[in-house]
């Protein structure tokens, strides 16, 4: 029994010093493992650091050009989130000013808008933004909306002092219910603490994927010089190759993934409110289960070097809205939310968001972790299978 086990344990070795020579003498895979995966989370950090624009220019129109416009546009200039640049006399003046991108935003005021005050009916405020970029549609709705809610307390004060209505009582039947508005877990509101974490996860399983399809592209273009299983194992089980060839892959992306998903990270400043260890826990399922993710994949259906290039790329949006991160998986129809969980991207970047971002425990994101290791098992199945096939089939 233990020679046989010794002998397994020589086989899987072998397996795996085949494969790290593979992967190192081929110059593709190694910009996808290690130059891409270098540069791509500080280059996403780079881009988006500071993650919050403040005094973002705007121009204001007011064609009212009465006392609760001018507060308006008085109370607007205050907010961190824009700055009141220039005042036109017309909208084509300040669209002119959009166009030549000397402001982001237009506030239009129409001429009825200190009546309709005045009068207690419905004032309107047309918002016109750049949307090139999310942040300054988010930094023009924001500073907008914060300026129109205390717009309204104060015209409703107005109108209660205007009824003999003052002081405590007045703000009481204008606010009844008092409340604090505290933004969990990303209190600044910051697009790069709630973006780059689920993005970051999402740039390991892509890299990853490729990179080991490349491989199985490159082995599968000749079928007489087949390289998936060494010639001397290739009348052995197919477990001990895939569980070297895993055993490769995963120890060479394990440190690739904590660099970049904990100290990047932590280089720059961001937010992290989980522990190391519980972001090492869920990494290590999570390499597992995309290298035999990638293998099964690769096995079946990656015929050239190149020929999942433009799968991945497709994925990649797809694998990010399944996620849950851009659209909440309470909201997804039933079919797409089985079918995100085909692929590890899913609980991976579920469960490092909780744990980064709202410092959750693993014991927390359990669902997850288990979901992951349930998914690594059924892969590391199906890349042995598909091996089998390729060993049956496809070698002459």
């Amino acid at each position: 029994m233990l020679k046989r086990l010794m002998g397994n344990m020589k086989d899987i070795w072998d397996v795996f010093a085949a494969e790290v020579r593979r992967v190192f003498s081929d110059k593709t895979t190694v910009v996808i493992f290690f130059l891409a995966t270098a540069v791509y989370p500080p280059l996403y950090y780079y881009i988006y650091h500071p993650e919050m624009l403040t005094e973002m220019p705007v121009a204001v129109v007011d064609l009212s050009q009465g006392t609760a416009s001018k507060r308006f546009a008085h109370k607007l200039d205050a907010t961190p989130e824009v700055e009141v640049a220039y005042r036109c006399a017309s909208l084509a003046d300040a669209e002119e000013l959009l166009r030549r991108h000397e402001v982001k935003s237009i506030f239009l005021m129409p001429k009825d808008y200190d009546y309709r005050v005045a009068h207690n009916e419905t004032a309107t405020v047309t918002v016109v933004t750049d949307i090139s970029s999310f942040i300054y549609y988010k930094n023009a709705l924001m500073g907008g909306s914060n300026v129109l809610i205390d717009e309204m307390q104060t015209t409703q004060l107005e109108h209660q002092a205007a009824e003999g209505v003052t002081g405590e009582q007045a703000e009481t039947t204008v606010q009844p219910v008092g409340y604090d508005d505290v933004k969990l877990y990303n209190p600044g509101g910051g697009y790069a603490s709630y973006f780059i974490p689920a993005l970051l996860m999402l740039v390991v399983h892509q890299t990853l994927f490729f990179g080991i399809c490349v491989l199985c592209g490159d082995a599968n273009e000749n079928r007489k010089a087949l390289r998936l299983i060494p010639p001397h194992l290739r009348g052995r089980s197919v477990y001990r190759v895939t569980a070297g060839r895993a055993l490769c892959f995963m120890l060479i992306y394990f440190p690739i993934t904590l660099l970049d998903l904990w100290l990047i990270p932590h280089w720059f400043g961001m937010p992290q409110l989980g522990r190391p260890s519980d972001v090492m826990m869920l990494v290590l399922p999570y390499v597992i289960a995309i290298t035999c993710f990638a293998m099964t994949m690769g096995n079946l259906f990656a015929r050239e070097r190149l020929s999942m290039l433009l799968c991945c790329l497709f994925f990649s949006v797809i694998l990010f809205f399944l996620s849950g991160v851009v659209w909440p998986q309470s909201n997804m129809p039933r079919f797409w939310l089985v079918f995100s969980y085909l692929f590890p991207s899913t609980p991976g970047i579920q469960g490092f968001v909780r744990i980064s971002s709202m410092g959750a425990t693993l014991a927390q994101v359990r669902g997850e972790y288990l979901a992951l290791w349930v998914q690594a098992g059924v892969y590391f199945v199906t890349a042995c299978l598909s091996l089998r096939f390729i060993k049956r089939y496809r070698i002459s």
